[in-house]
């Protein structure tokens, strides 16, 4: 009897487990039979390629709107501690000298106005990610589906991540004199090289920000992309229920 009772145990635990872990399941399916003739295995059941693929479309829309908002709002780099801009390693030296000398805020505020500028170049992204998506074709959406926990996000990189940083590069540069990140920077750099016996340093600090914002940017997409993979929550709309739901 205990046998029998541990045996339905672990049916049940397995099939709860397969359930949640294959949120993605029919829509690869659907979209992965040449043969399913609009239909899941040509029974009329589950959606149909087009369905499935115009289901991604709008779950890869969500999330990256998502992404893109939770990184350009008011602390969205800076108090993020996985995509917060760190002091750049080639002047981890100069801040750490300043830090003991008496000019901590001054490397504070540096840290501070890089993240601000990164968070208001951010918004810049949505339009590129939305014209991926229009571009998307059929065989990206299948590789996307039958893809790792991030293979829409590597998908996004491949087709934006050049013209992001065209975009974002001037932009950064501008939100950096605007909110202070220049001034910052050259505030900090004087007070290192007052001091007696230092070596001078330098540093591209746009590319650096630049590189480092998209970092950001591109690891939220992830995040999101894994929630459309794992939670039920992350259906959100009509259509992703039908393409996921089941």
């Amino acid at each position: 009897m205990k046998k029998i009772v541990y045996t339905v145990l672990l049916v049940f635990i397995f099939c709860t487990a397969a359930a949640y872990a294959g949120i993605l399941d029919n829509a690869i399916k659907s979209i992965g039979s040449p043969a399913s003739k609009g239909t899941e295995n040509g029974t009329g059941k589950g959606p149909d390629s087009d369905t499935a693929v115009s289901g991604l479309k709008e779950a890869l829309s969500i999330g990256t709107e998502n992404a893109v908002k939770n990184v350009s709002k008011t602390d969205g780099f800076f108090k993020n501690k996985m995509i917060k801009i760190l002091m750049p390693e080639k002047i981890q030296k100069v801040a750490d000298v300043l830090g003991k000398v008496g000019y901590q805020k001054e490397v504070d505020d540096f840290v501070l106005s890089m993240n601000r500028a990164a968070e208001k170049a951010a918004p810049k992204a949505a339009s590129h990610f939305v014209g991926a998506i229009k571009k998307m074709s059929f065989e990206d959406a299948r590789g996307i589906l039958q893809g790792g926990d991030t293979a829409a996000t590597e998908f996004f990189k491949k087709k934006t991540k050049d013209k992001l940083y065209e975009e974002f590069k001037p932009i950064i540069s501008t939100s950096m004199s605007e909110v202070g990140v220049t001034k910052s920077y050259k505030n900090m750099m004087a007070k290192y090289d007052s001091l007696p016996f230092m070596d001078k340093q330098s540093l591209d600090l746009d590319h650096y920000v630049t590189n480092k914002s998209l970092d950001g940017l591109f690891y939220m997409v992830g995040q999101e992309e894994k929630k459309i993979r794992t939670d039920p929550a992350a259906r959100v709309t009509d259509l992703l229920k039908t393409v996921f739901g089941k």
